[in-house]
């Protein structure tokens, strides 16, 4: 389980790195969606992964921590996926602006000369 949440970790932040690399603008909003979701994920998985273990703590018997999973992480990443799509939209709007002022879609604002 470990192994694939890396796996998913790594090709997300590499494929954001890249993409942040390219000369158009799109592209670099989608880049930043992708590391923006790798973080989210690499804070998810901070909270301990476990599988089915209960969610609500039970009154009834002693309890031990390990058990659980943390809530933090979990509150935190909810937070960020809601920031995190505000922002792309954003991002867009920016980007659609942009085009129609400059009639172009590159990051430098002229089209290169190949």
């Amino acid at each position: 389980m470990e192994l694939l949440i890396a796996l998913a970790i790594g090709t997300l932040t590499g494929s954001g790195v890249w993409l942040l690399l390219r000369p158009r603008t799109y592209q670099v909003v989608i880049g930043l969606a992708l590391l923006s979701y790798a973080v989210n994920l690499f804070i998810f998985s901070m909270g301990r992964l476990r599988v089915n273990a209960p969610p609500v703590l039970d009154g009834s018997m002693p309890v031990d921590p390990a058990a659980y999973t943390d809530p933090l992480p979990q509150a935190l990443v909810l937070t960020a996926i809601v920031i995190g799509f505000a922002t792309t939209a954003l991002f867009l709007v920016v980007l659609i602006v942009s085009r129609g002022l400059t009639g172009t879609d590159h990051v430098d604002g002229r089209e290169s000369d190949r």
